[in-house]
């Protein structure tokens, strides 16, 4: 467990600024007539917990309010469900050489910009504003608009996200928090890998974490292809199955974490069934282009309460400017071409 000389202060200013919200969290169904489907949610608590500084970006983690986070990836089954419903389909990877199309297998070769259709979906069907802007008309694979002052939900710290919505795509903080922090009393601060450990976890084919390593263990390290999404290592210390290993999960934030251009490459992370240890860890981050439909790309949602919560301040240019270049460094020199 690492701890950070900020901690202290950043918790203090988050406390201080107030921003703590319920959340909706358990079992929520989704979808009519025949293609339902559940999504269970973790309810990442410890509002106001302070940022690491030793991961990438630097800082990180950092989030004020209460929220949920899918606690297993997006499923096949899921998407499949969608595109019954819907006009625009997202076309899903053929994995018939990567362990087969399973319904529970995770999601995979979906782009950010159809992650972003889906998760609108989630909202409009439950009656909740979407949180990402497209033109009328565009596919569902083109790229987002982003949200102008005049819009209701504006949020100028963010102009991706709705300050509407209720299901979002986790931004940088939000997925940082929910997979290396671990709050409470007792050891509570930032680990190394997604199942609240500094050592690597052990490589499986599938499972839930409770083999010869106990919790500690990951989908990686050349496995044949993706575990099904509740059997996908070991948990995060919040209950979160996936995070580090199994497919990589797209962030909403821009790479350069300023979410002021549409066509920006985003983040994303936790690593894949083929990957090393170091792409599971807090200080990976890579990014791609939102319309990049990758073979080994997937994501999970998160949940926010049904009034929006207040926004978290955004590191100032000048921070963004020198500890992002100090922790960005390793993930930049990966980031896709």
């Amino acid at each position: 467990m690492r701890r950070s000389l900020f901690q202290f202060v950043a918790a203090v200013s988050m406390a201080a600024a107030g921003m703590v919200s319920a959340v909706q969290a358990g079992t929520i169904t989704f979808g009519s007539t025949g293609n339902t489907f559940n999504m269970e949610f973790v309810t990442i608590g410890n509002p106001g917990n302070a940022a690491d500084t030793t991961g990438a970006p630097i800082p990180a983690g950092a989030v004020g309010y209460e929220y949920g986070i899918g606690k297993f990836e997006v499923s096949r089954d899921m998407i499949t469900k969608f595109n019954a419903s819907q006009s625009l389909q997202i076309t899903l990877a053929d994995m018939t050489s990567f362990g087969g199309n399973g319904a529970n297998k995770p999601a995979t070769g979906v782009s950010w910009n159809e992650a972003a259709r889906f998760v609108n979906w989630l909202n409009t069907s439950t009656g909740n504003q979407a949180a990402y802007k497209f033109a009328d008309g565009s596919g569902v694979n083109d790229n987002i608009q982003l949200w102008q002052s005049g819009d209701a939900g504006y949020d100028s710290s963010n102009p991706y996200r709705n300050s509407l919505a209720k299901y979002v795509l986790p931004n940088y903080n939000e997925w940082y928090k929910a997979a290396y922090y671990k709050g409470g009393s007792l050891n509570a601060g930032y680990w190394d890998y997604t199942t609240g450990s500094d050592t690597a976890p052990t490589a499986v084919a599938s499972g839930t974490g409770t083999g010869g390593n106990g919790n500690n263990e990951a989908v990686y390290d050349g496995r044949l292809g993706p575990a099904d999404v509740n059997l996908a290592g070991g948990l995060s210390p919040y209950g979160v199955m996936g995070l580090g290993g199994n497919v990589f999960e797209w962030e909403e934030s821009s790479f350069d974490l300023l979410n002021n251009t549409n066509s920006s490459s985003r983040g994303f992370r936790g690593g894949n069934w083929v990957v090393n240890s170091f792409d599971l860890s807090s200080s990976s981050r890579t990014a791609s282009t939102p319309s990049d439909e990758g073979l080994t790309m997937g994501f999970r949602v998160a949940s926010l309460s049904s009034s929006a919560p207040p926004a978290v301040p955004e590191p100032s240019m000048m921070v963004i400017g020198t500890l992002f270049g100090l922790g960005g460094l390793v993930a930049k020199r990966r980031m896709k071409k």
